[in-house]
């Protein structure tokens, strides 16, 4: 009887499970063919280069991630070096990759803040307590009475992937020994008060200062705002006044005894150095070298 019940079973089963093997070998047969014809081939350079990058994805060369700059630069070589965080050595690796010649290129860009003044050094309308970030306290009108200096919320800090910048007693600072160069800093600030520099010196001196108000209102807002007295345009070349703030040409900026003197003259203290062995600058109040 049992015996009866499964050759019956099998009898009426057969041609469904015989349809099924064949419509599974036809399936394979389809895949594997579709899998040969629509084969990406990726050129072996562009993995080379891929695995030669920082794989990071910080968008500093311009492009949405090193997968998509790994490919770019395969196809054009003039986009070579394009690599903040990777420097001259990934530069070098992918020159080698690609057969390429590096050239000497420029001095590496690294981020300033144009700005100095901490908490105790600026004026205050009203304390902040909305939305943590310099986005949203920039979007809120009289909050800090300086419309042009740092919010202290950490914008910048939030955007930097290396825990290169911290903001300290309300102020944005750039540690250079973690920083890449990737530019990320100087994007996410709302004031643009982070910008990208050449520096063409272990240390640079800068006008950390980016207020365009005029200097009666300065001296009210900040203890180290540029007053716009053109002192410093006395002393050194490098330095012009634009829009009640004092400017420097950085690229050209080598240590002298010219410049040495502006930033000792300058009657707040807003020229500074900045950099990894960076002297500390002259505190908020503290008087200029007499003339």
């Amino acid at each position: 009887m049992i015996l009866a019940n499964i050759t019956e079973l099998w009898q009426s089963s057969w041609p469904a499970g015989l349809t099924m093997v064949v419509l599974g070998g036809s399936f394979a047969v389809i895949l594997l063919i579709a899998s040969i014809k629509l084969k990406v081939v990726i050129d072996p350079k562009i993995e080379q280069v891929h695995e030669a990058l920082p794989s990071i994805d910080c968008g500093a060369c311009g492009f949405a991630g090193c997968g998509q700059y790994a490919k770019a630069v395969a196809e054009d070589p003039e986009l070579l070096g394009k690599c903040a965080p990777g420097g001259a050595e990934t530069a070098e690796k992918v020159a080698e990759i690609l057969n390429l010649q590096v050239s000497a290129g420029g001095a590496p860009q690294r981020p300033i803040v144009h700005c100095r003044a901490h908490t105790e050094d600026r004026v205050y309308y009203a304390r902040y307590s909305g939305i943590p970030t310099c986005t949203a306290a920039n979007a809120t009108p009289n909050v800090q009475a300086c419309k042009f200096g740092c919010l202290g919320s950490g914008d910048c800090v939030s955007a930097c992937k290396f825990d290169a910048l911290h903001v300290i007693d309300g102020l944005a600072t750039v540690d250079y020994e973690k920083c890449t160069g990737c530019t990320a800093c100087s994007k996410a600030c709302p004031r643009d008060l982070i910008e990208m520099v050449p520096f063409t010196q272990e240390n640079m001196m800068i006008v950390a200062c980016s207020s365009n108000e005029n200097g009666k209102s300065t001296r009210g807002m900040c203890q180290v705002g540029c007053i716009a007295c053109k002192m410093c345009t006395k002393k050194s070349e490098l330095f012009t006044i634009a829009g009640n703030n004092a400017r420097m040409d950085y690229e050209k900026y080598k240590p002298s005894e010219d410049t040495e003197t502006a930033m000792t003259k300058c009657p707040t203290g807003v020229i500074v150095y900045r950099g990894q062995n960076a002297p500390e600058p002259r505190q908020a109040g503290q008087k200029a070298a007499s003339a």
